[in-house]
């Protein structure tokens, strides 16, 4: 995964866009992960998943 410190991600809001289109970018501040940047394609794939999780029955129901 990509990183990019806060400061060139606010002087360079275009270009963190582009590169987030191609994977999701590490934005960094004083050194530390703060926050993830992903295309809105792969948020929409990443809360499909989480949906269907939730609508799955815990496993042990599936027993009984």
């Amino acid at each position: 995964m990509k990183s990019i410190s806060a400061r060139d991600a606010k002087y360079s809001f275009g270009k963190l866009i582009d590169t987030a289109r191609a994977g999701p970018v590490t934005v960094e501040k004083h050194g530390r992960a703060v926050v993830v940047v992903l295309a809105v394609e792969e948020y929409e794939r990443l809360k499909a998943i989480e949906s269907e999780q939730s609508a799955k029955p815990p496993r042990s129901a599936e027993k009984t």
